[in-house]
C-alpha cells in the first residue's frame, strides 16, 4: 500500500465514520436492513450518475458491476429458453435506483442499467430508493425484477412503501414497464425482503404465473405476516393474499416462493416469534393456501452477529427450490437456511427436504464440507431443472489468516439428493476482509450499514451454476468520474460446471 493510499483510506475512514455517527446498526423487525441506506441517503444525499456499464474478468471471477461506489444483495437468474442470457441485480448503497445486469454470453461480459422508480409522493420535500432485488425468467423470455420502493420525507423519517415489478422483453437491457401495488404507511406495515418466482412449466394450468412473496412487518404488538403477490397477466397487476396464519401474530421474514414441476406453489419464511422455518402451499396458483406447517425448529431467532459482519448482524431467512427435472428425486422440495452449530458458537447452513410436497419434512442437518471453527452465512439455493443437482452457494471463513473468522470466501456445497455431499468448491479467487483494516488486509473502514447484505444469489441450469456476490477486493481502486474516490463492495459472478 503506497503512502497516497494509506493518506487517502484514512480521510476517507475518517468521512465514514462521521457520517454514520449514531447511525442504526443492529437489524430488527421493526428497523429493517434498508434503514442504514435511509439514514445514510437522508444525510449524505444521492449519487445521482448512474455507474458504468461495462466488466472486468478477475481470474475465473467477473466483475458484473464495475461501477462507482457499493453494492449490496446480489440475485440472479438465467432464461430457461436461451440458458446464456443471464440477469442479475443489487442494491446502490449511494444511489437511489436499483441496478440490474445482463449477460448474453454465459456471463462472460456484463451490461448494467438502472431500474424506475416512481415519482416523489410529496414532490421536492421527499425521496425514494429502492432495495432488495429478485429475479425471474418466464417461458416466454419475460424477465421480472421485484423489489421494494421506500419514500421517506425531508427530514421526517420513512412515510411508506410499496411492491415494484419491472419487466424487461431484452433480457434485462431495458425495463419499460414496472408495476407498482399494495403501499403501505410508514405508520402502518412496512413491505419488505420480497422474492419472486414464475412457473416455467410447460405442461402446468398456471404457466407463466409470476408469484412474489414478501414480509409486511408491522411495529408493536401487532404483525403483518406473509403476502404473496400473484399474477396472471405478465406482471401488468397482481392480486395479493396472506399466506401464513391470517389470525396469527405475523412475525415473519424473508420469504421465498418456489414452484413444483405441477405448478405447485409453495413459499416458506423465518417464523421469529415462533423461531422455525414456516412452510405453506398451494395447488391453485396461490389463489388459495392450505394450513401453515413448519420445517424445522432452530436456535437463531433473528440475525446474528458474527465476525465477519462486523458492523450488523447475518439475518435467517429459507433459500428454497423444488427439484422440477425428469430424475430420480422429481417433486422433491429442499430449504436451506443459517443457524448455530453444533459448537453454539459458529454459524452454518442447515438443510431439510420432503417428498411428499412439503406435508413433512426431513430432520435438519448441516451441508457441505465439516469445517471446525468456520462461519458460513448469506447462502442461496438452487435446484437444476436439467440434471436434479442441489447447489447451495455461501460466504465461509475458512480461509482467515486472523484467527478471528474475519475474511471470508464465497463456496458452492453440491448434492445429487440432499444427504450426500460433493467436496465443496472456493469460488471466489481472492479473499475479503470487512471486518477491519490492518497490514494484512488494507481497507477503507466498510461502515455505512449495509456490508454484504442479507443475501447473495444463485442459478443452476444444465450442470452449470451461477453464483454472485459482493465482496470488497477493488475497494481500494481509484473510481474515475465518481463522487467518491473507491469502488468499494462490488458484484462478482462466476461459471462454476
Amino acid at each position: 500500500m503506497t503512502v497516497t493510499r494509506l493518506v487517502v483510506a484514512a480521510i476517507l475512514t475518517a468521512a465514514t465514520s462521521a457520517s454514520f455517527a449514531g447511525a442504526q446498526t443492529t437489524q430488527s423487525a421493526n428497523n429493517p436492513t434498508w434503514w442504514d441506506k435511509y439514514l445514510y441517503l437522508s444525510k449524505n444525499g444521492s449519487d445521482s450518475a448512474p455507474g458504468t456499464s461495462t466488466s472486468a474478468s478477475v481470474g475465473d471471477n467477473v466483475d458484473v458491476s464495475a461501477e462507482c461506489g457499493p453494492q449490496s444483495e446480489t440475485y440472479i437468474t438465467l432464461n430457461p429458453s436461451r440458458p446464456r442470457v443471464l440477469a442479475a441485480g443489487s442494491n446502490e448503497i449511494f444511489r437511489d435506483p436499483m441496478r440490474g445486469y445482463f449477460s448474453s454470453d454465459g456471463g462472460a461480459t456484463w451490461g448494467g442499467v438502472d431500474l424506475p422508480l416512481p415519482a416523489p409522493r410529496q414532490g421536492t420535500n421527499d425521496q425514494r430508493f429502492g432495495s432488495d432485488p429478485s429475479l425471474a425468467f418466464d417461458t416466454r423470455s419475460n424477465l421480472y425484477y421485484s423489489y421494494i420502493v421506500v419514500f421517506f420525507g425531508n427530514g421526517s423519517g420513512v412515510n411508506g412503501t410499496e411492491m415494484a415489478v419491472a419487466r424487461s422483453t431484452d433480457g434485462g437491457r431495458t425495463y419499460p414497464s414496472v408495476t407498482y401495488f399494495n403501499f403501505e404507511t410508514g405508520s402502518s406495515r412496512f413491505n419488505d425482503k420480497p422474492m419472486i418466482a414464475a412457473d416455467t412449466n410447460a405442461k402446468s394450468p398456471f404457466r407463466d404465473n409470476v408469484y412474489v412473496a414478501w414480509d409486511a412487518a408491522v411495529g408493536g404488538s401487532g404483525g403483518g405476516g406473509v403476502r404473496m403477490g400473484r399474477s396472471t397477466d405478465h406482471a401488468a397487476s397482481f392480486s395479493v393474499n396472506r399466506a401464513d396464519d391470517p389470525k396469527g401474530p405475523g412475525k415473519a421474514i424473508g420469504a421465498v416462493p418456489f414452484v413444483g414441476p405441477a405448478g405447485e406453489v409453495y413459499v416458506a419464511w423465518n417464523d421469529y416469534k415462533a423461531n422455525t422455518i414456516g412452510f405453506n402451499r398451494s395447488f391453485d396458483g396461490a389463489a388459495t393456501w392450505g394450513t401453515p406447517s413448519v420445517v424445522a425448529a432452530k436456535h437463531i431467532p433473528f440475525d446474528i452477529g458474527i465476525p465477519a459482519e462486523s458492523f450488523r448482524g447475518a439475518l435467517v431467512y429459507p433459500a428454497c427450490d423444488a427439484d422440477r427435472s425428469s430424475g430420480p428425486h422429481r417433486g422433491r422440495l429442499y430449504c436451506s437456511w443459517l443457524d448455530l452449530n453444533a459448537d453454539g458458537i459458529t454459524t452454518g447452513i442447515m438443510l431439510s427436504f420432503s417428498d411428499d410436497r412439503g406435508g413433512s419434512w426431513s430432520p435438519a442437518a448441516p451441508l457441505g464440507d465439516r469445517v471446525a471453527r468456520v462461519d458460513r452465512f448469506n447462502h442461496w439455493l438452487s435446484v437444476d431443472p436439467v440434471t436434479g443437482q442441489v447447489t447451495v452457494a455461501f460466504y465461509d471463513t475458512r480461509n482467515d489468516t486472523t484467527g478471528n473468522r474475519y475474511q471470508t470466501d464465497y463456496y458452492l456445497a453440491r448434492s445429487s439428493d440432499g444427504v450426500s455431499w460433493l467436496a465443496d468448491t472456493r469460488v471466489s479467487d481472492v479473499s475479503s476482509n470487512e471486518h477491519d483494516c490492518d497490514g494484512t488486509f488494507p481497507c477503507v473502514a466498510i461502515n455505512y450499514g449495509n456490508q454484504q447484505g442479507d443475501y447473495e444469489g444463485l442459478v443452476s441450469f444444465g450442470g452449470i451454476s451461477y453464483p454472485v456476490w459482493t465482496d470488497s477486493r477493488r475497494q481500494l481502486e481509484p473510481a474515475s468520474g465518481c463522487r467518491r474516490p473507491f469502488l468499494m463492495e462490488e458484484v462478482f459472478t462466476a461459471a462454476v460446471q
